[in-house]
């Protein structure tokens, strides 16, 4: 077998922008760092072909399961991710190899004339296809109309740029990969809206029985970032919720009294935000699974699965 130092290694991606940015970006750490050759193989996934909202595909691994199969069938041999979309259960045969250092999880608005949120009259127009952050922006009560919106982020900001929509909510770290966070016209407070459990993160995979490359890419990983998401994730797991779910989670590493730990606040919501649930947890950095089962549970014991069923307001068409 070819070593993985002198092997091209096989990048799986999906073809847009923000996906091709952040998978060059690891591919020049492992050139930069581990010298290895990297080459990027374009993927195309269920949710780059079907423009239907994220909820109605069914949200989990629609931007995964093609890469993870390329993976599987020995067409590419690593495979970049944006954490979020993972499913939160395990893929015989894949490994999680690396959670490199994560990217500011919060969300951003992007909004006409340099607005925040609270600027922002009622009955403006935001766009966001998450249904996270539709129940969030209703939880806040202002009185804003929310339009779904799916695509890329320069399609996205270009509707606000037309006047089509007074906003749009978007991930920090998309518009930091692509050298664009000054367009964001705020920088949405986690007391405000949390975001999604692995948001900001990204998954570096590759097959779970290619021992020598999980150790080599296991030089990416990041202790701190992969504790957070950990127990994010577990949340959403407990929760049984996917990530089209209108559920936020946020873990930040902290000083305890111990030492470092774990803090983690988690939030379930109706479709609608009229009504939510919310908690927080905190334990060791080496459980950090356990952090997020157990607040997953508080949650459930406080209502949060009838919350999450319960039915939603129709959502304004585009």
């Amino acid at each position: 077998m070819t070593s993985t130092t002198t092997r091209t290694l096989r990048l799986g991606t999906r073809a847009s922008t923000l996906a091709t940015t952040q998978s060059r970006q690891v591919a020049e750490t492992l050139t930069e760092r581990l010298g290895v050759r990297v080459e990027l193989v374009n993927v195309r996934t269920e949710g780059d072909t079907n423009r239907a909202p994220l909820a109605t595909l069914g949200g989990t691994g629609v931007f995964v399961s093609a890469l993870r199969e390329a993976l599987l069938a020995g067409e590419v041999d690593v495979a970049v991710h944006s954490l979020k979309d993972l499913p939160t259960g395990p893929d015989a045969g894949i490994a999680l190899a690396a959670v490199p250092p994560r990217e500011d999880p919060r969300d951003v608005l992007v909004a006409r004339d340099g607005l925040t949120l609270g600027e922002l009259p009622a009955g403006s127009r935001i766009g966001t296809g998450s249904p996270r952050r539709v129940a969030q922006l209703g939880a806040l009560g202002l009185g804003t109309q929310c339009v779904e919106l799916r695509g890329n982020v320069d399609s996205r900001i270009r509707r606000v740029a037309e006047g089509d929509l007074d906003g749009v909510v978007l991930a920090r770290a998309g518009l930091a990969r692509l050298g664009r966070a000054d367009e964001a016209t705020e920088v949405l407070d986690p007391l405000q809206m949390l975001p999604a459990p692995g948001q900001g993160a990204l998954a570096v995979e590759c097959r779970a029985d290619d021992t020598e490359l999980v150790e080599l890419l296991s030089a990416l990983d990041d202790p701190d970032s992969r504790a957070c998401v950990t127990a994010e994730r577990a949340v959403l797991a407990t929760l049984e919720a996917g990530c089209s779910a209108p559920v936020g989670a946020l873990a930040d590493v902290v000083e305890g009294e111990d030492g470092p730990e774990l803090w983690l606040r988690a939030v379930a919501l109706s479709p609608d935000g009229g009504l939510s649930v919310r908690n927080s947890s905190s334990g060791p950095i080496g459980d950090a699974a356990g952090v997020g089962t157990r607040l997953g549970r508080q949650l459930l014991a406080d209502g949060a699965a009838d919350l999450m069923d319960a039915p939603a307001r129709k959502q304004q068409q585009p």
